[in-house]
């Protein structure tokens, strides 16, 4: 594409308007910085021309680079066009509308002056993508807003409003400004006025907030320890820090250069190639084959929670965040008033610690109103039934749901693994019945897999899929099977673990090796708080249907014991009052002794390369074994479901990226190595052996059939 398409250029009364026109939101592509070089180099050589004036088309600034141009060469760099802004000799401003994000921020502070929308949105995500701002953005932000919440912007890649800019000194004044066309009037009336002052507020020329900064005899040791723990773990973490210290205590010129060689070292990184891949995982997710191209499914403006537990309650919380008003139904007062009352703290606790204000939760609880009719929530465009996981219960729900709800309304399951068809066949419109699956805790947890029955219509689908969306949600789609997608997938690995357990592992050592792997918390100290029970109907109803399943004794005995987890004090780990820190018992080594003495297994030491390599590798065979039936509709889709469903790590991309880093090759030779050792449940997938003879990529595999 010509540069000229990118950076529409105009004079108005002696203001040059450059127009960067990218859609949909601007993102950074290669010629978009020659285009807007030309321009600022125009206007210079232009005696007509007393002020320059950068702008978005449309309703953004720029939301930042084009995700798919790092990696590769890049003509003309972000550091070389912001400089050029910055160095016109005549004033520049930047009219901000929308996302200034990433690059776009960065173009922003090497002009003169910023103004902006109030629906402007402000911030550097690149740590998102394993990345430090690499057009100047290290070395000019703290010399605007000062060190240390420089690096917090940074590290946190937070987005700042229009207000919060200007409280900070980010944008100098917010307009009134609806429109390109408003925007653009206004932007050129404050260009004349500033067009004459003298010297130019350039920011990289700026001292004040770094001399403040430095002038505390504790600098730089008090920088680093504003950095929060976690962020300094990766590598691009680390490398912010180095630059926002550069920028206090280096010249702009030598602070860019290490800016500058340290972005290069993190483009082509392991972590930050994985970053990038997620963010693009994510997005190939919510595409669905088969829908019309030009479909636009109505919104659901109104919904309803069949159940007030803990996943329905969280539920609730998450429409409300969303906007969207929501009935909560129980079929007792009692019932009602614990989930509401559930509702109300998780919300306090909210305000208690920050993250919300008393207004903003009295809004949100407003919108939750608790129920225990089913004629009540008849008129809802939505209803998630999220009752106890028992086939009997889920369809009398979905019998009485069929006899009230209007014609169209979403029936929808948050079902972890019932057949969809089930609920459906207890209708007479399985056409509206799909599966919205969340985890747990559902107002947190980012994932909603959509499950798709073998007669879910592709609209009640795209509907289901659009109102995931709406409530913030990453969504992916999953066949009708036992499990579906995430769960199913994720099952051999905890069978994995029960039974290492049994030949001599301990609940400590395996969550050592899996935080040591990038993840929060162990496997052992998660199923404490989400509640060892939860699983446990799902075990015992798989061992009614099939014989020869694998009975998993240690975590069944517990649950009999009583010792269901945090809600109980004790699980895995022991727990004192009030305190959720997990405690190693000796009880939990008697029982993992007394059942591997009972099975005649001798127990042994285990390394921790097995450890992980047995729970990763199994669900892996999984996976491999998912798409060949076509019961999801993308290797990537896998990952998409573990990074926001289980927390899996996300500078390792998701469970299928990582398994690439492995190859496809060395894990077919092991699983199939385990396959001889442990019998038929490690019986290689027919996808990873061809994947493996083929040199493939797992994470590029495509569902053999639609989910179905």
């Amino acid at each position: 594409m010509d540069q000229r398409e990118f950076a529409r250029y105009e004079v108005v009364d002696g203001v040059a308007v450059i127009t960067l026109d990218n859609p949909p939101v601007n993102a950074l592509a290669p010629g978009m910085r020659e285009g807007l070089m030309a321009g600022v180099e125009r206007a210079a050589a232009d005696a007509a021309v007393t002020a320059i004036v950068v702008m978005g088309a449309g309703a953004h600034f720029v939301a930042g680079a084009d995700v798919r141009q790092f990696g590769k060469v890049r003509p003309v760099s972000t550091r070389a066009s912001a400089a050029a802004l910055e160095a016109c000799a005549k004033p520049v401003t930047a009219a901000i509308d929308g996302y200034a994000l990433g690059g776009g921020l960065e173009h922003a502070l090497a002009c003169h002056y910023r103004i902006a929308t109030a629906r402007a949105r402000l911030g550097v995500p690149e740590i998102k993508l394993g990345l430090i701002p690499g057009g100047g953005g290290t070395q000019r932000l703290p010399r605007l807003v000062g060190p240390e919440l420089a690096l917090d912007l940074i590290l946190s890649g937070r987005q700042l409003t229009a207000a919060q800019g200007l409280a900070l000194g980010l944008v100098d004044t917010v307009v009134d400004a609806d429109g390109y066309e408003a925007l653009r009037a206004q932007a050129i009336a404050y260009a004349g006025q500033v067009a004459a002052v003298r010297p130019l507020p350039r920011v990289g020329e700026r001292t004040d907030r770094i001399a403040a900064a430095t002038s505390d005899p504790a600098f730089p040791a008090s920088l680093r320890k504003a950095a929060p723990a976690k962020s300094l773990k990766l590598l691009a973490g680390r490398h912010a820090l180095a630059c926002v210290e550069a920028a206090a205590t280096a010249t702009l010129d030598e602070g860019i250069a290490l800016e500058q060689a340290l972005f290069n070292e993190l483009e082509n990184s392991d972590e930050s190639r994985a970053l990038r891949y997620a963010f693009s995982a994510e997005r190939e997710a919510a595409k669905l084959p088969g829908a019309p191209v030009d479909a636009r499914p109505d919104p659901v403006r109104s919904a309803a929670v069949i159940g007030a537990g803990t996943m329905g309650s969280g539920i609730a919380i998450a429409f409300a965040d969303s906007g969207v008003p929501v009935r909560v139904l129980e079929s007792s007062a009692e019932a009602l008033e614990r989930g509401l009352q559930r509702i109300r703290d998780t919300y306090a606790t909210r305000v208690k610690r920050g993250s919300l204000s008393q207004p903003a939760m009295d809004e949100c609880l407003g919108r939750i109103r608790g129920v225990m009719q089913y004629e009540d929530i008849a008129d809802c465009d939505a209803v998630i039934e999220a009752v106890f996981e028992r086939v009997d219960i889920k369809q009398e729900v979905f019998a009485r749901l069929d006899q009230v709800m209007k014609p169209g309304a979403l029936l929808l399951t948050n079902s972890s693994a019932i057949d969809i068809d089930v609920m459906a066949a207890a209708t007479g419109r399985p056409g509206d019945v799909a599966g919205a699956h969340f985890f747990a805790p559902a107002n947190v947890m980012k994932l909603c897999e959509v499950v798709r029955g073998p007669r879910t219509s592709m609209d009640t689908l795209m509907r289901t899929m659009k109102m995931g969306r709406d409530m913030g949600k990453t969504c992916a789609v999953a066949g009708s099977c036992d499990g579906f997608v995430a769960n199913r997938s994720r099952t051999p690995m905890m069978t994995e673990l029960m039974l290492m357990l049994e030949e001599g592992a301990r609940p400590e050592q395996i969550d050592r090796v899996m935080v040591a792997f990038g993840y929060p918390m162990g496997p052992f100290a998660v199923n404490d708080i989400s509640g060892l029970d939860v699983s446990y109907e799902g075990r015992k109803r798989r061992a009614a249907a099939n014989p020869d399943y694998r009975k998993l004794h240690v975590p069944d005995r517990l649950v009999d014991m009583g010792r269901k987890g945090q809600k109980t004090g004790a699980g895995w780990y022991r727990y004192e009052r009030g305190d959720r820190t997990p405690h190693v018992d000796p009880a939990v080594e008697d029982i993992i002794g007394t059942v591997a003495r009972e099975l005649g297994i001798t127990q042994r030491s285990f390394s921790d390369e097995e450890i992980l390599q047995r729970q990763l590798f199994a669900s892996v065979n999984e996976a491999c074994r998912i798409l060949e039936e076509g019961k999801a509709y993308r290797g990537s889709d896998v990952d998409a479901m573990w990074l926001h469903g289980f927390g899996f790590p996300r500078h390792r991309g998701g469970l299928m990226f990582w398994a690439d880093s492995v190859g496809a090759a060395t894990i077919y030779r092991q699983v199939s190595q385990w396959h001889e050792a442990y019998g038929p449940r490690w019986k290689p997938s027919a996808l990873l052996a061809k994947v493996a003879a083929e040199g493939g990529q797992l994470r590029e595999l495509r569902g053999q059939a639609e989910p179905a």
